[in-house]
């Protein structure tokens, strides 16, 4: 005969010596597989040839060298996302995981960027810094080509690229610290062109990239105004993207 059971065990005492470690939080990505998205991958794959369309037709039919071209934000932020949208299109073909959000919302963030400047900046009738040969770049004399550039560098491809993120990018990825780091690269870039238009010999064509830029003709002290009112504007963009990413639908499911 064996003494019964008892319904109720009190709890032994911890072993001495044993550490007892706390329970973890193991991430969903460390162990769901993603799923193959042969069209999510299709579209990006498409965006990224529309960018690399615009960047290549800015460098064959502008009149200028390709360096100076490149040397442009609109064509550098073309040539990133491009890369960006290789890179998750083969994500999204090959059941990868998924891209940082911080990288892929950058990507966004500064083709967005560019589109402002150039239509609200460059392109507008009204702005004291619209470029006289009407396309809104200073790249190129105007051309049907460099027209056709303009309006697929800074219209169809941010669109494109915003319709990726609304449509097809798991919402909630983005964070506000992130904003900040975001405004490293367009400072760089300030301090490239501002270096830039220094090395050039005064008179030099495309010395300054953009008119708000331009030292030799409003000064330092009204370029880095204009630059301050550029990047506060820029941040501003950014924080409102983190937001939109925090209070739009989701378009992916998850898993429960």
């Amino acid at each position: 005969m064996t003494a019964p059971i008892p319904r109720d065990i009190p709890d032994l005492p911890p072993i001495p010596g044993h550490v007892v470690l706390p329970p973890t939080v193991v991430p969903a990505r460390a162990v769901l597989i993603p799923a193959r998205r042969r069209p999510v991958a299709a579209f990006r794959g498409l965006i990224a040839l529309l960018a690399l369309t615009g960047v290549a037709i800015e460098l064959l039919a502008a009149d200028i060298p390709p360096t100076t071209a490149l040397s442009h934000f609109t064509i550098q932020s073309g040539i990133l996302l491009a890369l960006v949208m290789l890179a998750s299109a083969r994500c999204a073909w090959s059941a990868h995981h998924a891209l940082p959000g911080a990288l892929t919302g950058a990507a966004l963030f500064y083709v967005i960027a560019a589109a402002l400047v150039h239509h609200v900046l460059l392109a507008h009738a009204s702005s004291p810094f619209a470029t006289p040969d009407g396309t809104g770049t200073g790249i190129g004399t105007g051309t049907a080509w460099q027209t056709a550039a303009t309006h697929i560098l800074h219209t169809a491809v941010p669109v494109a690229a915003a319709l990726d993120w609304l449509l097809l990018t798991p919402a909630g990825r983005l964070h506000l610290r992130q904003a900040p780091a975001w405004l490293l690269y367009p400072l760089a870039y300030l301090a490239f062109t501002l270096a830039r238009g220094e090395l050039l010999l005064p008179g030099a064509q495309d010395r300054y990239l953009y008119p708000f830029l331009d030292v030799a003709q409003h000064g330092y002290k009204i370029v880095l105004g204009n630059a301050l009112l550029v990047g506060l504007a820029l941040y501003a963009l950014a924080v409102l993207l983190v937001a939109l990413d925090h209070i739009r639908p989701d378009p992916v499911r998850r898993p429960r």
